[in-house]
């Protein structure tokens, strides 16, 4: 049996699952809506989950998608990503212990664009969990080389105007899942979607005091080129997706060939993979290793990247310090 597809917007009708049992915990009285400093919420709880909680369960694909959702469903809906903090997405293994979470979930929210490659038989497993690809609607850059050539680049989350394309579709998915909470999810899509306006001004600022002929973004893995597109950088990488973290001694030298030519200061790795790789570009070019930037996951609660607008300022002040030298 093949799995549901939902591109957008819920695709299955609200109806058919009431019928199936699985929106009881959003059949309640209205909730009461408290307008704090944050996110408003249709609940008093504090958002941790337990065996108690009785609000509708809507896991994510990876940790980044799940703070994005948060911020749209505040307390209302229970989110959870299926990978952990720190784990590497494109080639993960699902365990018995997240389908049997899964199976209990009114919703999955995907990236899509061939991120999650063990999605399909994840979701042939659960035919009656409606999953959201959140990046429907936007147009996918092509990667440019190696065996992913001509694919779409799934890092569009990186660049925070695209960011507010998946704000809108993890809106649209939870009000069909929930109308009730429809002004909640509306009125805290708008306040995100003012902050990462605020964090793209703040990136064009910042960025734009880089010197031209060194605004050349090195990683180790290709997940920059929305951002590199938005801010005017040159990407450049050892591989296209973690999925390959392989590097070949044409990709290397090629790499450290244009760090020679463009008298790049610094060269930089994902949190998620090894930098190894990364560090002997660095020996290899007379550049420095300038640390480590978070793409495909939050960093713990107390770190460096606990949410998408952390992890992209922590991300600017890493490439900032590293091609400036300092």
């Amino acid at each position: 049996m093949s799995a549901r597809r939902c591109d957008g917007p819920l695709r299955r009708p609200l109806a058919s699952l009431l019928r199936r049992g699985l929106l009881m915990a959003v059949l309640v009285p209205p909730l009461l809506v408290g307008c704090g400093p944050g996110l408003l919420t249709g609940s008093g709880t504090s958002g941790k989950p337990s065996d108690a909680d009785s609000r509708p369960l809507v896991l994510t694909t990876f940790t980044i998608l799940a703070d994005m959702a948060r911020q749209v469903a505040g307390d209302r809906v229970r989110v959870e990503s299926i990978t952990k903090l720190g784990a590497e997405i494109h080639g993960y293994e699902p365990t018995p212990s997240d389908l049997k979470r899964a199976s209990g979930a009114q919703m999955v929210l995907e990236n899509g664009m061939g991120l999650e490659r063990w999605a399909q038989r994840f979701y042939a497993t659960l035919p009656d969990v409606p999953h959201v690809t959140l990046t429907e609607g936007i147009t996918p850059l092509p990667i440019a080389s190696d065996a992913y050539r001509g694919k779409p680049n799934p890092h569009a989350w990186m660049s925070p105007r695209l960011a507010k394309v998946y704000v809108q579709n993890i809106r649209r998915a939870l009000t069909e899942l929930d109308p009730a909470g429809a002004e909640i999810y509306r009125r805290n899509a708008e306040r995100y979607d003012g902050e990462l306006d605020a964090l793209d001004k703040e990136l064009q600022a910042s960025l734009a005091l880089i010197p031209p002929r060194q605004r050349v973004l090195a990683s180790c893995e290709g997940a920059f080129s929305y951002l590199a597109r938005d801010y005017g950088l040159t990407e450049a990488y050892l591989w296209p997706v973690n999925a390959e973290s392989q590097v070949t001694p044409q990709r290397m030298a090629s790499l450290i060939a244009l760090v020679k030519e463009r008298r790049v200061p610094a060269v930089f790795c994902e949190s998620t993979v090894s930098a190894e790789p990364q560090k002997q570009v660095a020996r290899e070019s007379g550049a420095r290793f300038g640390g480590v930037f978070y793409v495909d996951s939050l960093s713990l609660p107390g770190g460096p990247a606990p949410n998408l607008l952390e992890l992209q300022r922590r991300n600017l002040k890493t490439l900032r310090a590293g091609l400036a030298g300092s």
